[in-house]
């Protein structure tokens, strides 16, 4: 039997703490439907014996604590919320604990905002990693050595698994129950929670808001100026003057100001722009698309669905709330 930890973490998320208790049970159950043997054993660890969450409306019981937990196969740890330093330290006692863990052969996973302490952990270092898509400037500022997988919905690292945000914890949780119970039980278990089994980005659902906490007064301004333009088409050599500085040096400040490359920048904000008004305007792909600064229509197709996910008639159908007007 697979033994399976649910880490109940101070300043957790009651709302992903308990998906990953209700899945393996109900995984068990589906086993014992078809006459097999169950395959999970799940607990709920933690640092305390009561862990009070959701500003004490939650109580959630630990069957065992995390400092006595000696091995387990699979430690789930899921988000924490509110400000992410204050919930690392309120968590700190566990870091070492999670990281022992995983030196002795434990497959870790983090759900949305557990990637804050599986990273703090130290276990995450030179790897790769999901996490909500909101997080993500926050994540690199904080763990310059762990990669953020850009949109992933989920990311597989060896014995270490992440998620993206909020509902992203669900597929997951079906991917690591497929990979132990196998791809009937995941099927049965998506179809049960109804969920997407195959969702693979949540490009579609980030706000690209452009990052701004640096210290770089002309690189904010070029910021400003491509997002109240973006009907224009840019001439990065041209930006580059506007702070009397090479294209070389412009590029450089750029990308270590926003964490972008000035095309990449230009691009995002456009498309963040064209979303919008998919949104709520009636125009046609033609309209947003010219209102963006693009008139090659393979272009701006290819580039909207790269970073989005959709072809931006997708994108207008599923989110134009005129689309789903009777």
């Amino acid at each position: 039997m697979l033994r399976v930890s649910v880490y109940v973490p101070r300043m957790g998320v009651m709302e992903a703490i308990c998906p990953a208790y209700r899945i393996f049970n109900t995984a068990n159950d589906f086993l014992k439907i078809e006459g097999k043997d169950p395959l999970f054993q799940v607990d709920y660890v933690g640092l305390d014996e009561q862990t009070r969450l959701g500003e004490g409306q939650y109580v959630v019981n630990a069957s065992v604590l995390l400092k006595d937990l000696v091995n387990t196969d699979l430690l789930i740890i899921p988000a924490i919320f509110g400000d992410m330093d204050e919930a690392i330290a309120a968590n700190q006692e566990a870091l070492p604990l999670i990281a022992a863990l995983y030196h002795r052969g434990t497959e870790l996973a983090s759900l949305c905002l557990g990637a804050f302490l599986m990273a703090a952990s130290g276990v995450l270092k030179h790897r790769r990693c999901s996490t909500h898509w909101a997080y993500y400037e926050q994540f690199r500022r904080m763990f310059e050595d762990v990669e953020i997988v850009d949109g992933a919905i989920i990311t597989d690292d060896g014995r270490l698994y992440s998620s993206g945000g909020a509902n992203s914890i669900w597929n997951l949780l079906i991917y690591l129950v497929e990979k132990h119970a196998g791809r009937e039980i995941a099927i049965l278990l998506a179809k049960y929670f109804a969920i997407d089994i195959d969702r693979n980005t949540q490009s579609q659902f980030t706000i690209f808001s452009g990052q701004k906490k640096h210290a770089d007064d002309g690189i904010f301004s070029i910021q400003k100026y491509i997002e109240r333009n973006v009907d224009e088409r840019f001439c990065i050599d041209s930006l580059a003057r506007e702070l009397s500085i090479s294209r070389r040096s412009f590029e450089r400040r750029f990308k270590l100001a926003t964490n972008n490359s000035v095309l990449e920048y230009i691009q995002r904000t456009k498309i963040e722009a064209a979303k919008r008004s998919f949104e709520n305007s009636r125009k046609n792909v033609n309209e947003v698309m010219y209102d963006v600064g693009y008139n090659d229509t393979k272009a701006f197709r290819m580039i909207f669905k790269k970073l989005t996910g959709l072809t931006p008639l997708e994108y207008k159908n599923k989110y134009n709330r005129n689309s789903h007007v009777a």
